[in-house]
């Protein structure tokens, strides 16, 4: 009920952003690759993966979104916390096959699985890991990304943790995405102390999605946008 189009927008970097990326209705090809990879995942019955690739954690809209968001924001440094099953992975590895993409887990199997997957759809940008995240984060902070993707689901203490760990990461135009930001109370709560933080410019609500900026040209707002 609080959320807007790009007609409740006045600045111009996220009137643009809505407007040509959000709201892009071409029918890139990659788009393909991406649902056959979503459907094979489904028909999966291995125990472990079948649990794992419900349809309702498997969102067709928001790996699409992670496709064009890459594209569109041109992101060359990529980093994955908590890569499940690597759909969004291979989603943002489409969108730009020049860049290079770094996902860290915590489960071995599944890191593997995912490894093979890559290799099978000869997705060679993406490197994969696993281990524990807290140690795995902080050997992260000597490197520069132009995009990082939390895909944990972890309390607020931990996800504020991780978010404070990455900062040195950040350039001008980094943007931090947050999935599943309303899946609790506790993730909630640490979004919202996120996008207050005040190296943070720009903070977009997209309900699923909860988006962060840095651009230091812009005045603080934040934005709910309907998608």
């Amino acid at each position: 009920m609080k959320s807007t189009n790009q007609h409740g927008v006045h600045s111009p970097f996220v009137y643009q952003l809505v407007t040509k990326c959000f709201y892009d209705q071409s029918n890139f090809q990659e788009y393909t690759k991406i649902e056959d990879y979503r459907k094979a995942l489904l028909k999966n019955k291995t125990q472990l993966i079948s649990h794992i690739a419900k349809p309702e954690r498997i969102s067709k809209f928001q790996t699409k979104l992670l496709f064009r968001l890459v594209k569109y924001l041109d992101c060359n440094s990529i980093l994955e916390i908590g890569a499940s099953l690597g759909l969004s992975a291979q989603a943002m590895s489409l969108g730009n096959p020049k860049g290079q993409i770094t996902i860290i887990g915590n489960c071995p199997d599944i890191s593997q699985f995912s490894k093979d997957n890559f290799k099978q759809q000869k997705l060679n940008n993406i490197q994969v890991g696993s281990g524990d995240f807290t140690k795995m984060i902080q050997d992260q902070k000597s490197n520069t990304y132009d995009l990082v993707l939390f895909n944990h689901q972890h309390l607020k203490e931990a996800t504020l943790q991780s978010f404070e760990s990455l900062l040195p990461t950040i350039h001008n135009d980094t943007v931090f995405i947050f999935n599943n930001i309303y899946r609790s109370k506790s993730i909630t709560e640490s979004w919202i102390n996120i996008s207050q933080h005040p190296k943070v410019t720009v903070s977009i609500d997209c309900y699923h999605l909860g988006m962060i900026f840095f651009r230091s040209e812009q005045q603080k707002e934040r934005f709910t946008i309907r998608l």
